[in-house]
């Protein structure tokens, strides 16, 4: 039996935009529902933009500057997350804060390499 192939950050940061959208839909149609869901569509959307943004950087600095811009995003999903576990808790939202989670790490460990490389330290790998 293969084991499958780990999917690549790029695909992950649209998975994730993806499943916000379809948790986003499952919100409840109130006003708060509302709020959240356009808040949350907005700043996990913005994470696969911003990373294909950083692929096509212009400079070490200009990908670590876009970068930085996924992380934001990602963190205040976190928040519109948290506020919308209140209204719908449940596995779906777990899943989503878990992979934010896991986003943060690998794009962070992603600035601190190429820093590093700039600051002329060397990279474990």
């Amino acid at each position: 039996m293969q084991s499958e192939k780990p999917k690549r950050l790029s695909e992950r940061t649209v998975d994730y935009g993806l499943a916000a959208m379809d948790f986003c839909e499952a919100l409840p149609h109130t006003a708060a529902g509302r709020h959240i869901a356009g808040q949350l569509l907005r700043s996990a959307t913005s994470v696969a933009a911003n990373y294909a943004e950083a692929s096509e950087a212009e400079s070490p600095a200009d990908f670590i500057h876009k970068l930085k811009i996924a992380q934001k995003e990602l963190k205040e999903s976190r928040v519109w997350l948290l506020f919308a576990s209140r209204l719908l808790p449940g596995s779906a939202v777990e899943a989503l804060r878990q992979e934010s989670r896991e986003l943060l790490l690998m794009i962070g460990k992603g600035i601190n390499t190429v820093s590093g490389r700039l600051q002329g330290r060397k990279i474990e790998a």
